[in-house]
């Protein structure tokens, strides 16, 4: 992957990719049973910061949760599960309760560790407030998934179509109301329309999701779209729909409707192909991937905080999601650094990465991003 470096930190290294983690079922619920965050007993943590869930997990005993982007239930779950299974001293849970309830875990205390897909801005981590860490500590934000933002429709007799950002901000928007508007008809030639008006599903939750999706369409679509980007949907009318699994099954059990989710969630449902000038990229997780390969650290950013600031106009799939984990540099007591450290160490090794992409889709961690979170990871303490 050919990062540039920002702010001394360059993510380097092509990017390894198989076959975004996707949510399967109406509700997010924890990978466990509910843990209480100050059960963590004290243990010896062995070899810390190792590359697989054995290494990581020597010696180490005690509760943990997290809580986030629903997103990434589906690793999350395959991760925590895992890990477990290498640690029988350990239990750790994962709500995918959204991105905005996952930061808000952090600042809370609520939580030792949180997923998110977008990062704490760099305000936010200056200012502090995390009850999760030491009053002086920042919140580490590592890169541990990518994947791409599938906007699903569902609309008989058509599986793809092609549109241009314009189009589809005009359409999330409410300015074009029926599935066969020449502004559709022009990039899908050939294909039937139907004479049926067009159904908005879009989060009812603060969500990175949201977030991502809007940032995308004011970077590149910004004279039709002009709200701001939010984790909140910024335009009234539409369906709402809680979490990843709520616009997904809305989407699917409609007609005529059109989202946007984690890519795996899309399931069986039409995708739309996004580009410009006639060449159109499809949602998987190698065309994601081109963009954050020219996609560089924010500028400012503390030392191993790896926020990255997505290039949305690269050659690539255009609407792409980097999901967080967070994690505090400094936290009260070294147990529980020690059993964030490991979990971290899994999820973002080879290991943890290869089987995210068996079980979710989305697209590994490159070498040199892995290398970059790693020595991340390996500043957490107490």
């Amino acid at each position: 992957m050919k990062l540039r470096a920002v702010a001394a930190l360059g993510l380097t290294a092509a990017l390894a990719l198989t076959a975004c983690g996707g949510d399967a079922g109406d509700e997010a619920t924890p990978t466990t049973d509910e843990t209480t965050p100050e059960a963590a007993e004290t243990a010896d943590a062995g070899d810390e910061g190792e590359e697989d869930a054995g290494d990581a997990g020597s010696g180490l005993s005690g509760e943990f949760a997290g809580m986030g982007a629903s997103s990434m239930r589906v690793a999350q779950d395959a991760w925590t599960s895992a890990f477990m299974a290498d640690n029988p001293g350990v239990t750790v849970s994962y709500a995918a309760e959204g991105s905005g309830a996952g930061r808000g875990g952090m600042e809370d205390g609520s939580v030792q560790f949180a997923g998110s897909d977008r990062a704490f801005t760099l305000e936010e981590n200056v200012a502090g407030n995390f009850a999760a860490c030491t009053a002086d500590s920042i919140v580490l934000d590592l890169p541990v998934y990518i994947s791409p933002i599938a906007v699903i429709f569902n609309l008989d007799g058509v599986d793809n179509l092609n549109l241009d950002p314009a189009t589809i901000a005009s359409i999330f928007k409410g300015d074009i109301a029926k599935w066969n508007d020449p502004a559709i008809a022009a990039h899908n030639e050939g294909v039937e329309l139907p004479d049926e008006f067009i159904t908005i599903v879009h989060r009812s939750d603060n969500s990175g999701t949201t977030e991502n999706f809007t940032d995308y369409l004011s970077q590149v679509a910004g004279d039709v779209w002009d709200a701001e980007v939010s984790g909140d949907w910024p335009y009234e009318g539409g369906q709402p729909a809680a979490q990843t699994d709520g616009v997904a099954n809305a989407v699917g059990s409609g007609q005529g409707t059109i989202g946007y989710v984690d890519l795996s969630a899309a399931g069986d449902m039409g995708t739309v192909s996004i580009g410009t000038d006639g060449t159109y990229f499809e949602a998987t997780p190698e065309a994601a991937a081109q963009v954050v390969e020219n996609s560089p650290v924010e500028e400012g950013r503390a030392e191993h905080d790896l926020a990255i600031a997505l290039d949305r106009e690269a050659d690539g799939y255009p609407i792409v999601l980097i999901a967080y984990a967070m994690a505090c540099q400094n936290y009260e007591d070294q147990n529980t650094a020690d059993l964030v450290k490991g979990y971290l160490s899994y999820i973002s090794s080879a290991e943890g990465q290869d089987l995210a992409a068996a079980q979710a889709g989305n697209a590994p961690l490159s070498p040199g991003l892995q290398e970059q979170v790693a020595a991340a990871v390996d500043s957490i303490n107490a």
